[in-house]
């Protein structure tokens, strides 16, 4: 690992609305008559945050480290695989400054679910509330998520060197 005192990392993803499926944003149970269509749970939010670490870290993305096609990760909760980046972060020489997040979601609305998202969120990744943000937006009924055909989460992390 390089000697770089800060790594950013950007992270994305995307998943499809399914019908049958449980509602998993940061580790969180959201009421709806849908969820996300995945492998794992499909918690874009976590998996965007994830992709974010390793991003800043240079060691691929989500799928390299927890393929699709390995039924290890069949139905597993996302909050698995953030734990997993957020120690490789810490064995190279790293702490998580801040992660600032996005849901994008036409409906259900997300407000009241801000708090148990940041706080499970800020547990997995043995963070203090402050250290992490997680915004939700509508895309004002534009394109697949507007027309309520999937859901994206986007995530910034910062990493500084312990």
């Amino acid at each position: 690992m390089s000697s770089l005192r800060i790594r950013v990392g950007q992270g994305w993803d995307v998943h499809r609305i399914a019908q049958g499926r449980r509602l998993i944003l940061g580790g969180v149970d959201i009421p709806s008559d849908f969820g996300l269509e995945g492998h794992s749970d499909a918690d874009v939010l976590s998996h965007a945050i994830t992709d974010a670490i390793l991003g800043a870290l240079a060691l691929g993305d989500i799928g390299m480290h927890f393929p699709d096609t390995d039924p290890r990760w069949k139905g597993a909760d996302s909050l698995v695989f953030l734990r997993h980046v957020c120690g490789l972060a810490t064995e190279a020489g790293y702490e998580i400054v801040n992660v600032d997040s996005t849901v994008i979601l036409e409906r259900p609305k997300l407000k009241e679910f801000r708090l148990a998202i940041r706080t499970t969120l800020a547990e997995a990744m043995q963070l203090d509330l402050c250290q992490l943000s997680v915004k939700f937006k509508t895309a004002e009924r534009v394109g697949p998520v507007g027309e309520g055909r999937s859901a994206e989460s986007q995530a910034v992390v910062l990493l500084e060197r312990l």
